[in-house]
């Protein structure tokens, strides 16, 4: 096995970024990056290229950007690339016909202790979860995704206030680290390849879908503790949500960025709203109470609790749902 190989990469958020970095300062020979097209974003609409391809520039690496993975034009540039290995960071799914071409295969940095929380949101569901470790996987490609044989894999804790936003960043820096390690390995032949088959029966697996408005809004009827989970688990993106319902049945979207876990003993036949009008905005769950600590109205700014109660006439009147 050769003890230089050439390596494509292909991703395109920050989260990528670190990995390359990672590898290219280990002086790996990274002969191409593939990522996302440029596309617009923001109010303006501006033209923007992606995290990953912004550094590939940088530092002098041929980008390629294929709107479709199995166009032959795509395909054939590629080829010419002549890769040994390909490794993949946050990028979208592969046709065989990519991942199957180099000779070492193609690896891929998943952001979860694998075979739990395949998908495509495993940071927020282990904390919404309440998981209190979550970590970092590298695994060959193959037809289903994120089920190929893992190479290495690193955990890490999941303190009882950390939100995604934490966890995200602590797996970003490890990632890199552990994609270096595993090319080191595949180069050395030190790594023994385990068929997640063997982990755990696929009956028992967690998993990590896609997140949407449906499954990020808050129940107000669970536990306290999982609404604290919630909140931090979707925290500070793509963010947990509610409705604000004033005296006269007015309603008010509201975005919940940070939570304090009081009391989780405490119950109650129904939820309702504790505040002095001035300090704190409690909610008395059905099983213990949370308290309210960053929030943004719809058109509003984010404020923390105190600076939102100075400008918004809140009473235990109010509800919830």
């Amino acid at each position: 096995m050769t003890t230089s190989p050439r390596i494509i990469f292909l991703g395109t958020p920050e989260f990528a970024v670190t990995t390359l970095d990672a590898i290219i300062k280990a002086n790996y020979n990274v002969v191409a990056v593939i990522t996302a097209p440029d596309k617009p974003a923001g109010r303006g609409q501006v033209v923007t290229e992606s995290a990953v391809k912004q550094y590939a520039v940088a530092n002098n690496i041929p980008v390629l950007q294929p709107e479709k993975l199995k166009n032959e034009d795509f395909i054939n540039e590629l080829k010419t690339y002549k890769a040994d290995l390909q490794i993949v960071v946050a990028f979208r799914m592969l046709p065989e016909v990519v991942w199957n071409m180099p000779a070492m295969g193609t690896v891929n940095l998943h952001a979860s202790l694998l075979p739990h929380y395949r998908g495509a949101a495993p940071i927020n569901w282990a904390v919404i979860n309440g998981e209190q470790q979550s970590g970092i996987t590298t695994f060959k490609l193959q037809h289903q995704i994120d089920t190929g044989n893992i190479l290495l894999h690193q955990a890490v804790p999941i303190t009882p206030n950390m939100n995604a936003g934490e966890l995200h960043d602590t797996l970003m820096h490890l990632g890199g680290e552990l994609i270096v390690k595993t090319i080191d390995g595949l180069i050395h032949n030190t790594i023994v390849e385990q068929p997640q088959a063997t982990i755990v029966n696929e009956s028992e697996l967690k998993h990590a879908p896609k997140l949407f408005k449906d499954n990020t809004k808050i129940d107000w009827t669970t536990t306290a503790q999982h609404i604290h989970n919630v909140v931090r688990g979707l925290s500070p993106y793509p963010t947990a949500h509610t409705v604000l319902v004033d005296e006269n049945g007015i309603e008010t979207s509201m975005k919940v960025f940070a939570t304090t876990l009081i009391d989780t003993h405490t119950t109650s036949d129904t939820v309702s709203i504790n505040t002095d009008g001035k300090t704190y905005f409690n909610i008395h769950t059905s099983h213990g109470i949370i308290g309210i600590d960053s929030l943004q109205l719809a058109g509003k700014k984010r404020m923390n609790t105190p600076d939102f109660l100075r400008g918004y006439k809140l009473t235990n009147n109010y509800t919830l749902r």
